[in-house]
């Protein structure tokens, strides 16, 4: 229903004439206030955490090796038939939906799925190093007029991971060790940071419908890329939760590896690719919600409360 309402209104306010002043207006105030709807869900799902449990498990390393594995085999297919044009920029958008980090609401989702906070929270953190990581190393191999240096790039996608991550997480645990009562009217609202994020998915499912119908590009080659990018989803996902099958950590490694950050991953390609390639994560926006929707369906149907 999220996504929904975000696509019919995106369209609405597009192709309404009468309504063009509105969408002037909205459209600013949309892209300024998700970054805080994004900082408000973390803050409350991070209020739930145990800190004491906040440490690195085996699932962790395995997806992370795979997602390392799958980066590392783009780059060499990129790197190795020397791609131009269309095709590289196919091979972009797909790399970035593999380098993006895990969804600063993957936890929200894990929990609703019965999964563990805490192991999910900690590889959130390990993800955003690893994208900060290999970003600065392997996009200038890909683009030679990339003149960022690595330390700068490094501390630049390092700022945003402490914008998007750790100024939540430091201000969640001073309400929960100082702030008593907020802490518990705050954990009191049964699935705040569940419908916070319903409604910052639909302002970003609008936003991804807006950029995909502005791509300067063919109808075909947008097709193209959308395909691409759910083959990619039910790949990482699948793979996710087959690692996870081997450490009783199905839900959490089906959405590390699947759910991606993929605002982030928009904003690195705009910042170091082809423009054209941020339809890829775009395009993965929709495809990963719809699994995550699916997947909250299938819970929800065999819980035996319903919840």
């Amino acid at each position: 229903m999220a996504m929904l309402t975000g696509t019919l209104l995106y369209l609405l306010f597009a192709f309404t004439p009468s309504l063009s002043g509105a969408a002037a207006v909205f459209e600013p105030f949309f892209d300024a206030i998700l970054p805080w709807f994004m900082f408000l869900i973390l803050m409350v799902t991070f209020c739930k955490v145990d800190y004491h449990r906040l440490r690195p498990v085996r699932w962790h390393f395995w997806v992370a090796l795979f997602q390392v594995l799958f980066i590392a085999i783009m780059v060499a297919l990129i790197l190795g038939f020397r791609m131009t044009g269309e095709r590289l920029i196919l091979a972009e958008a797909i790399l970035c939906c593999i380098i993006g980090p895990g969804a600063a609401a993957a936890p929200v989702v894990t929990v609703k799925l019965g999964g563990d906070l805490e192991s999910m929270t900690t590889y959130t953190f390990i993800s955003n190093f690893i994208t900060a990581t290999l970003v600065p190393v392997l996009f200038p191999l890909i683009d030679p007029s990339i003149h960022m240096s690595f330390v700068s790039s490094f501390l630049l996608i390092l700022y945003k991971v402490c914008l998007i991550l750790v100024l939540p997480m430091l201000l969640a645990y001073v309400v929960k060790h100082h702030l008593h009562r907020l802490h518990s009217w705050i954990v009191g609202i049964k699935d705040l940071s569940y419908y916070l994020w319903a409604i910052s998915l639909a302002i970003v499912t609008g936003t991804t419908v807006r950029n995909i119908c502005n791509a300067q590009t063919t109808v075909a080659f947008l097709l193209l890329i959308a395909l691409l990018g759910l083959v990619l989803c039910v790949v990482q996902f699948a793979v996710g939760r087959y690692i996870g099958h081997f450490f009783k950590a199905v839900v959490n490694a089906g959405q590390a590896l699947g759910q991606k950050n993929t605002t982030f991953a928009i904003w690195i390609s705009y910042m170091y690719l082809n423009p054209l390639s941020s339809v890829g994560p775009g395009c993965y926006i929709l495809w990963q919600n719809i699994v995550n929707s699916v997947e909250l369906w299938q819970h929800r149907k065999e819980s035996p409360h319903g919840d």
